[in-house]
């Protein structure tokens, strides 16, 4: 079971939002702060409609990249769909979701960015700082700027969000699009690329992500 501690309330205004984030995100711990990484939870998230979630967990161990737990929750959401406030939809029903799992994970490995970010702390910063777990952010789309990365899987660049490197692009098949991978908790960017590329040998996501898809969507 995952503990995650109750640092601030979630039916909040934008503007108490924000400063949610501002004060949280001091707490955040850029360093290889974890041991062996045996066990990764990928976390998604899924809509039926436009307020109702369906926050799924799956744990996968990271030899074999077979499933070994898994949870679905679904929720009202009532926070309003605000750019860079993603996290107070999603993460609601992600910590309901990381509570009922029976295996720790090692690593929370989010749909989203970590420190790319405006505010430095996007939803898999601000998952990490509430569990306390290592966390990385995965995220289909740049919020940053980057020049595209060489064409051999593990070829890398840069995202900058005003000037300050913030992620990478990084490419983990050859000639499919880069996914965009930023530290969230207790990682460094180093470490959280070479786990992306370790947990996706074929396709372009990670087996992480592509589990918690699979579920969210026939849940």
């Amino acid at each position: 079971m995952v503990r995650v501690r109750q640092m601030h309330e979630w039916t909040v205004s934008a503007d108490e939002a924000v400063a949610v984030q501002q004060r949280l995100r001091d707490r955040v711990r850029v360093g290889d702060e974890h041991g062996p990484i045996r066990r990764a939870a990928g976390l998604d998230v899924a809509y039926r409609d436009p307020d109702i979630a369906i926050g799924v967990v799956t744990v996968l161990d990271v030899d074999s990249l077979t499933v070994v737990d898994r949870s679905v929750v679904r929720e009202r959401i009532e926070f309003p769909y605000i750019s860079g406030l993603f996290a107070f939809r999603e993460i609601p029903p992600l910590t309901r979701a990381l509570e009922a799992l029976r295996v720790e994970p090692d690593v929370l490995v989010c749909d989203g960015h970590g420190l790319a970010h405006p505010r430095r702390f996007g939803l898999a910063a601000h998952l990490g700082v509430l569990t306390d777990l290592p966390s990385i952010g995965v995220a289909k789309k740049s919020s940053g700027e980057y020049h595209e990365p060489g064409p051999v899987r593990g070829d890398s660049s840069p995202v900058t969000v005003d000037g300050d490197i913030v992620g990478r692009a990084l490419r983990t098949q050859p000639g499919v699009k880069p996914l965009f991978v930023s530290v969230g908790h207790r990682f460094t960017l180093d470490s959280a690329c070479a786990l992306v590329l370790r947990l996706a040998p074929r396709y372009r996501l990670p087996e992480t992500t592509r589990t918690a898809d699979h579920l969210g969507r026939i849940a």
